[in-house]
């Protein structure tokens, strides 16, 4: 069923047209990723499909009794608690339990056909509260909350004083919870880290919802859409395909559009040439047939639906980076570096070292202490106790992330010529690279959006020549042409990098390790995010297999004895029935040799005999299972090790479980 219907939709703010020819479809449970660059109209149109405002020409419908959720701007909910926030949306369910609890007080002073109808009532109320799920709350906002790392000691906290960041978390779970048919989201995953982040991918996969969002987290968008509806030159270009087959389409799609504008060109071209001559011919012969066969191509010209020239290559920054002199071997070390701040640990006996040449990736939850780090490879730090030392002819270039852009009016261009020491003429040359075109390098540095103010700092440093690169989560605020020309440059680049950053897209392009900084444990993974990840995964399973094998091993002492229980009963039953023959003569003699090494022997504990006797067993299946397996078929020396093992356990197990049973009697 269609959930968005948008057709010829146009927008104008002023005599500017944001919005020219808008026209795309969304159908229930589709995931959309909404593109374009900075300026291409997103918002706007997120505006129109939320119906916050209205095309000026053209339509955009909605599925009729659609619940529409947006998150583009935080919502000022005054002093209220998170907890209060997040329960927002259970509002109408939560009044029924408010009404059950004003019923029960009610009901205790009442009786006869007034206790009756109160019962009623209270029956109807308690059936629509768990109708509606009521009794699901409490696991639905755990759950959301933890998965995007809202911590429980914040719910009583006044959402007025939490962080941006804090506050944009809250109004995404409060999102979530509401259960809206239709999810438009605006960069999710800013203020998120990986794991609120993954939870996030997850959700909207497993979700029902038809989700439409903005993102240049490249990341997120491959793992969750399915459709891509591009903005450009105020037109929508419906791809019906993922993130990483959209690029890819996109580029198909362009050159054939390229082909076709070179063939219209040709016949328009043609149709000119030819409207020329029919008027020189009708000039000199004074003949209006002429003139009027040039009227009328020309209108057939006019009539033609020009196709548009393509860009074949946008517009990204030039950024190309150099180095001046190469440092050492060893740029980097760390040496059982410790630092903390009272009883909190951010750093813990830390040892890693990186090499000239070598990009790692530093990764941590909020907190954690990278920012830290990075201050103590500035020597704006110093460890507690440790060494941490960089190399020989290090020249550094750090690109901070919360650095902000001076108050005054200094020009881009003055900013650019006082921090690159470079002249008028070839300082407006190099911001052009970093798309600072014309009137744009008078802008006022304090003016600067968040994308333009990195490109300029990114100019800057090109300049610099540095030959380690301390990046701190660089590709913020850059859109995503931007982003893939900064992991071009870093990917050329002959010096050492060691960046922070949350972006995973990034981190698998780039890093060639990754420095995973959590509980003042500082783990070196080679690859980048997914091999970390699939890393951090083989060291959760092992954890859950170390911790459940307590369990698996005292079920399996339970079993074993229940089985030598039997053993032994039906044993007694056999040693009671059997005539007083030879075996019976030889079984008492070994019952009495038995007794009597009980007598000079301490009797051993039943419990730990069951717990060795279980290990053998473990021990003895894993080699039935590596004898089976056909990896070793032909390999008679392996094979001959594996049968005399198992020819000893078996002994071993023989022998235990004999005095398990001689112990037990």
């Amino acid at each position: 069923m269609l959930m968005i219907g948008c057709h010829q939709a146009k927008k104008y703010y002023g005599a500017q047209e944001v919005l020219s020819d808008v026209s795309f479809d969304v159908y229930e449970g589709e995931k959309v990723g909404l593109l374009g660059g900075n300026g291409a109209g997103k918002t706007t149109l997120f505006r129109l499909l939320s119906g916050l405002e209205t095309p000026d020409e053209g339509t955009v419908s909605l599925r009729r009794g659609a619940k529409v959720g947006v998150l583009d701007q935080i919502p000022d909910y005054g002093r209220r608690s998170v907890g209060d926030v997040l329960l927002d949306v259970f509002a109408q369910v939560l009044a029924l339990q408010d009404r059950q609890r004003e019923l029960e007080v009610e009901m205790g002073s009442s009786e006869g056909a007034a206790l009756d109808r109160l019962l009623r009532e209270y029956g109807e109320a308690q059936e629509a509260f768990e109708r509606a799920g009521g009794y699901e709350i409490p696991a639905k906002v755990d759950a959301v909350a933890s998965g995007l790392g809202i911590p429980a000691e914040q719910r009583a906290q006044p959402f007025a004083e939490l962080s941006g960041g804090e506050k944009t978390k809250v109004s995404l779970a409060a999102l979530l919870l509401g259960e809206a048919d239709l999810l438009l989201l605006d960069e999710p995953t800013n203020h998120l880290d990986m794991e609120a982040a993954a939870w996030l991918e997850g959700f909207i996969r497993d979700s029902s919802a038809t989700v439409i969002v903005i993102s240049h987290d490249r990341y997120f968008l491959t793992q969750t859409i399915g459709k891509v509806v591009e903005l450009e030159d105020g037109e929508a270009t419906a791809y019906p395909c993922g993130y990483a087959q959209y690029r890819e389409e996109k580029e198909a799609r362009l050159l054939r559009q390229f082909e076709e504008y070179k063939e219209q060109q040709k016949v328009i071209k043609q149709m000119k040439e030819a409207i020329k001559r029919f008027i020189e011919w009708g000039k000199q012969g004074d003949n209006p047939k002429f003139f009027r066969k040039a009227a009328s191509m020309q209108k057939a010209l006019d009539r033609m639906e020009k196709v548009k020239r393509p860009q074949l290559e946008q517009a990204s920054i030039g950024l190309a980076l150099e180095i001046d002199g190469r440092t050492g071997e060893d740029v980097l070390t760390l040496e059982s570096v410790h630092k903390a701040y009272g009883r909190r640990v951010l750093l813990g006996e830390a040892n890693a070292l990186l090499r000239y040449g070598e990009r790692a990736v530093l990764i941590g939850g909020n907190g954690a202490g990278k920012t830290t780090l990075m201050r103590m490879v500035l020597g704006q730090e110093e460890p507690d106790r440790g060494e941490l030392r960089l190399g020989s002819r290090v020249r550094v270039g750090y690109l901070a992330q919360e650095e902000a852009p001076p108050e005054n009016r200094m020009s881009v261009l003055d900013y650019y010529k006082e921090h690159a020491a470079m002249e008028e003429g070839e300082s407006r040359g190099r911001l052009a690279k970093f798309l600072f075109y014309g009137k744009d390098v008078f802008k006022p540095v304090a003016g600067l959006s968040g994308g333009e103010w990195s490109r300029l700092r990114l100019a800057v440093l090109m300049r610099q020549k540095p030959n380690l690169l301390l990046l701190d989560e660089p590709t913020n605020h850059l859109d995503i042409a931007s982003r893939e020309a900064l992991e071009e440059a870093l990917e050329e680049y002959d010096g050492t990098v060691l960046a922070v950053s949350h972006d995973r897209f990034f981190i698998n392009r780039i890093a060639q390790r990754v420095w995973a900084l959590a509980n003042g444990e500082l783990r070196v993974t080679l690859g980048g995010y997914d091999e970390y990840r699939e890393e951090r995964k083989k060291a959760e399973q092992a954890l859950e297999a170390a911790t459940a094998r307590p369990d698996e091993a005292a079920s399996a002492q339970s079993r074993n004895s229940r089985k030598l229980s039997a053993s032994n009963t039906r044993s007694s039953g056999e040693r009671s029935r059997m005539p007083d023959s030879g075996i019976a003569a030889k079984k008492g003699a070994r019952t009495g040799s038995s007794a009597s090494a009980r007598n000079s022997v301490s009797r051993r504990d039943p419990a730990k005999l069951e717990r060795e006797i279980f290990e053998l067993e473990f021990r003895r299946a894993e080699l039935e299972t590596m004898l089976a397996g056909p990896a070793h078929a032909l390999d008679a020396g392996q094979l001959s090790e594996w049968l005399a093992e198992k020819e000893q356990l078996e002994t071993a197990i023989d022998e235990l479980t004999e005095e398990w049973l001689t112990t037990a009697d």
